[in-house]
């Protein structure tokens, strides 16, 4: 079991450790910029580990999981969840000493500053998503600095030498390392970006050994994350943005990968369609039946890929497009789970993505509180167990036939070891949606 899959229980132990200076203008940049990404549950979180710190706010007193569950009124597994997300979007980093009681030690830090999160790769791309066009202007205007012309004004402003003098004293020669700084927490991911593929692709002399520095990479790639765009893809975009001196000009960069991005997506810019599973909720790999191959494919596939997998590789249209991102922002399902639904549904339905059908389950899927992929597997084949045996009432289930359901619905599967001619098909569906 990895770090990441430990089981907290509600009497673990936890302290909280400031690592940078809290303000009330850091409260208006998480409420503001920040839950419309992370949610309320997060956000809750991180205002209470805040204000468990004592009255220095540095450090807090040691409290249990149980505590946390009484402040929010939330279970423990939404408590995780919230958790990783605070860590996902740089508010938080946890620590674990594990014992007969686990201890744990979650430092907080600042959010971005407003001017940072607008141009962010990342972040920026999330909220303007999030919110809406509208939404997302009214804020970008709430965070902007009031503009007065000074032209017909003089500046009187004075010097620090024209107020002060050096007078002969006793000099202090230590630095101060250890005093309280405003601290954020880093965006980071395992997405890793191909850059010997691009080189390899550039024509000799367009590139120089000074073109990729650490910055010019690390914002490459958060572009091709955030955009889904491979080496190949981006290699336009990159190109277009080299000056004559071989450096890369990062703001035309940026422009150049969104412009590029709206140009292949009828001017629409991406969204959680392209994210894959949380590796929180993914089952452990190992298992060799037919099954857990195809949990294997729904977990690690994103819901654009998947679709277009089902689609024989043709791109998803516009309109497939909007319902996957309906069951993934409106519904908040988990892509994994989307991809189970998917594939029920294009099953049962003639191989036809019907909005009204697909919310309807979406719909009690949510109230079911669906997380992972087994358990949407398992909620489909009862719901279609159910629904056949009641058939006689609902019309539009009366064509349903036991041929067109997914393969997944027998639980036999799981005790028979998959067959050769099973896996080759397996391995042939991951490499089309990889």
């Amino acid at each position: 079991m990895t770090m990441k899959e430990i089981n907290v229980l509600p009497a673990d132990t936890f302290v909280v450790v400031n690592r940078t200076i809290l303000n009330e203008n850091d409260r208006k940049i998480i409420s503001m910029l920040y839950q419309p990404i992370i949610g309320s549950i997060a956000t809750s979180l991180y205002y209470t580990l805040w204000a468990d710190l004592d009255k220095t706010e540095l450090l807090s007193s040691e409290y249990t999981h149980h505590h946390l569950m009484t402040s929010l009124r939330i279970k423990m597994d939404a408590i995780i969840i919230a958790r990783k997300k605070l860590e996902a979007i740089g508010l938080l980093k946890t620590f674990v000493k594990k014992g007969n009681v686990n201890s744990y030690v979650y430092e907080i830090f600042s959010p971005i500053s407003a001017s940072e999160f607008f141009n962010h790769p990342i972040l920026n791309v999330v909220l303007y998503n999030n919110v809406g066009k509208k939404e997302y202007e009214k804020l970008l205007e709430y965070f902007k600095v009031p503009k007065i012309n000074l032209s017909t004004y003089e500046e009187l402003t004075s010097n620090f030498d024209d107020v002060f003098e050096s007078l002969p004293g006793t000099a202090y020669d230590n630095l101060n390392e250890d005093l309280r700084v405003n601290k954020t927490g880093q965006i980071k991911l395992d997405h890793s970006f191909d850059f010997d593929l691009l080189i390899s692709s550039v024509p000799n002399g367009v590139i120089t050994s000074r073109t990729f520095s650490r910055e010019v990479k690390e914002l490459i790639n958060n572009l091709s994350f955030v955009y889904n765009l491979d080496a190949l893809e981006m290699k336009g975009p990159i190109l277009s943005s080299i000056k004559e001196n071989g450096l890369i000009d990062k703001v035309a960069l940026r422009k150049n990968v969104k412009n590029y991005y709206k140009y292949e997506n009828e001017n629409k810019l991406p969204s959680l369609v392209y994210k894959s599973q949380p590796e929180y909720l993914k089952n452990p790999v190992g298992g060799d039946d037919k099954r857990a191959k195809m949990i294997y494919v729904f977990e690690n596939t994103t819901p654009y890929n998947f679709l277009r997998g089902r689609s024989n590789g043709a791109k998803p249209s516009a309109r497939d497009l909007s319902i996957l991102e309906s069951l993934l922002n409106d519904f908040k399902l988990n892509p994994g789970v989307v991809n189970v639904l998917i594939d029920y549904v294009l099953k049962i339905n003639n191989r036809k993505l019907t909005r009204a059908f697909l919310e309807t389950i979406a719909s009690q899927w949510k109230r079911l509180n669906v997380e992972t992929v087994e358990e949407a597997m398992k909620v489909a084949e009862k719901e279609h167990k159910r629904l056949k045996k009641n058939a006689t009432t609902v019309n539009s289930i009366r064509s349903i036939k036991d041929e067109n359901i997914p393969d997944w619905f027998n639980q036999n599967v799981e005790k028979e070891k998959i067959s050769d001619e099973d896996e080759k098909s397996i391995r042939e569906m991951i490499k089309e949606f990889s």
